[in-house]
């Protein structure tokens, strides 16, 4: 597959999206939302063209259809796919439904039945829990056994490129008396990957039967109001504090296009029960970066990293989803956790990068940050790289706006 090429110009070269790739989202370029492949430059449009599949599947502009028609019709697509774009014997009737990604509007790629966060980093646990407990008691005594999540809010996930408002929420300081209600002056994002279930359970599955219901990846920013979560945590864990929006990428990188970069998850520090045992390498080799734009300055990169830092795999994380019998559907979104490496540099939230608000962070332009400003655009980035091809997933970005005015009754 490494070797295969387009007839695209734009597909070749640092394209994020050659034919190795072929995500799957939903544009719309003035003439209705719809079904589209990046490929190179353009956005195909699946609808238009002779995919070889039941018209049905692309009747509504979300790929849940396709992800509830199973495995099979997913490999015939990559291959039908492939094949168009690969073969120049095609091209006369593919290129007229090939659009300019520069002309078109992102649109959210599926939709989202539920959504789950997992804290799954064990780097970004380290950091938080050292912040806030020290290092002796930095993990939870349940961390190295079990993928700890907790349930988020599918009503607020949001494409990238949708503006956030800061959030208002209950706040106390260390030398308020009581609580009070106020903008959450220490917002933040977190660096993740989300993976999106593609089939549906009934009962337990093995991380093997989890592996087989994944469809693909998204980049995932999980916006946090830090100092509403640090009041409101304990005992039952996040709440508004993460229910502001979560922003995804706007392409579904398919687990088909990952396979070739898939490593193993870190030999476990404490034994993992078994319905927690893997059979196959979980994670992947996908470089991230974070970067941070000011209204009107330029772009700083925070920090780099990589998924293959986390300690949990998506599929565990699936896996212990369903031992309580819960199901799964089609179309729900599992956030990795804070992807953090062991460096400085290459922590995945500003929490950790200023260490709590005490070391500022340095602008490239001028100026500092400990967490988000009124007007700063948030970007997350990922690719992996292969043999003379990169798989790129597309900017996960938002831009933070002022709070506003408080209803009246609020005041």
């Amino acid at each position: 597959m490494s070797m295969a090429t387009s007839w695209l110009d734009s597909a070749g070269g640092d394209s994020g999206f050659p034919i190795q790739n072929l995500p799957y989202g939903v544009f719309d370029d003035g003439a209705g939302a719809r079904c589209g492949v990046a490929i190179g430059d353009r956005i195909l449009d699946v609808v238009k063209v002779d995919h070889g599949l039941d018209p049905a599947l692309f009747a509504e502009p979300a790929w849940n259809a396709v992800m509830a028609a199973g495995p099979a019709v997913w490999t015939a697509l990559r291959a039908r796919l492939t094949d168009l774009l690969s073969a120049p014997s095609h091209r006369p009737a593919v290129e007229p439904h090939l659009i300019a990604m520069a002309g078109a509007r992102m649109l959210m790629p599926f939709r989202v039945s539920e959504y789950t966060d997992f804290y799954a980093g064990k780097h970004h646990a380290t950091n938080v829990g050292t912040m806030f407990r020290g290092p002796e008691n930095a993990l939870p005594p349940n961390w190295l056994s079990i993928p700890i999540g907790y349930n988020g809010r599918a009503s607020s996930v949001v494409v990238s490129g949708t503006p956030v408002r800061r959030a208002w929420g209950q706040v106390k300081g260390p030398d308020d008396a009581l609580p009070r209600f106020a903008p959450s002056a220490r917002f933040d994002i977190e660096l993740e990957m989300g993976a999106i279930v593609g089939q549906p359970s009934d009962g337990m599955v093995s991380v093997e039967q989890a592996e087989a219901m994944i469809f693909g990846y998204v980049l995932l920013n999980d916006w946090s109001a830090r100092d509403i979560q640090a009041w409101e945590y304990q005992p039952l864990g996040p709440f508004q504090a993460k229910a502001t929006a979560t922003t995804i990428s706007p392409w579904i990188v398919t687990k088909a296009a990952l396979e070739p970069f898939r490593v193993a998850t870190p030999v476990p520090e404490r034994p993992l029960l078994p319905y927690l045992t893997a059979t196959k390498p979980g994670l992947y080799d996908i470089d991230l970066e974070v970067a941070l734009t000011p209204e009107g300055g330029g772009e700083t990169v925070l920090a780099r990293t990589n998924y293959r830092e986390m300690y949990y795999s998506a599929a565990q994380q699936l896996a212990h989803h369903t031992t309580s019998g819960c199901p799964m559907r089609v179309g729900d979104l599992l956030g990795s956790g804070t992807i953090s490496g062991p460096e400085p540099d290459t922590r995945g939230s500003l929490l950790e990068l200023s260490w709590g608000g005490k070391e500022p962070i340095a602008l490239t332009g001028g100026g500092t940050r400990t967490f988000i400003e009124d007007g700063d655009t948030l970007t997350l980035r990922g690719a992996a790289q292969g043999d003379g091809y990169r798989i790129g997933f597309g900017d996960c970005s938002g831009q933070l706006l002022p709070a506003g005015e408080a209803p009246a009754f609020a005041r």
